[in-house]
């Protein structure tokens, strides 16, 4: 009767243009508005200021364990803690989620309640780079 024809299709996997920025935070943490303005400046000045940060308020015990919540302010940009992307030192690792304020460890040993900007930057330059890399090959 008719041609049975076939049809495939391959998965396409599109890749957005800018990265997913996230700040996370709890409400009992000082240190928000500074994460916030350093995040910004680092997006400006790596040419991503149309990149909106989502801010997620953190409110419960349960919503911090299922966002694997580090402590205020955690950044992360397309899903990753930005000193897991960085290669940084974090000595909230292995901590349980919480409702808390994090304590970050910066390049030059200090303990500072924000990541190192250095560590911001290199987070942005990496997530770049994969989105240059996943265009080639796609």
């Amino acid at each position: 009767m008719g041609d049975n024809v076939a049809v495939t299709a391959s998965r396409l996997e599109v890749v957005p243009e800018n990265p997913e920025v996230e700040l996370l935070w709890w409400q009992g943490c000082p240190s928000t508005d500074e994460a916030r303005r350093m995040l910004r400046a680092a997006l400006d000045r790596s040419g991503l200021s149309a990149v909106v940060i989502r801010t997620v308020e953190v409110r419960t015990d349960e919503q911090a364990r299922e966002l694997r919540f580090r402590g205020s302010p955690t950044i992360r940009i397309d899903g990753t803690d930005v000193v897991e992307l960085a290669g940084g030192d974090d000595p909230s690792a292995g901590e349980p989620a919480a409702l808390t304020c994090r304590l970050y460890r910066r390049r030059d040993g200090r303990i500072s309640p924000t990541p190192d900007p250095h560590d911001v930057r290199v987070a942005i330059e990496l997530s770049a780079e994969a989105r240059r890399l996943s265009e080639e090959v796609a």
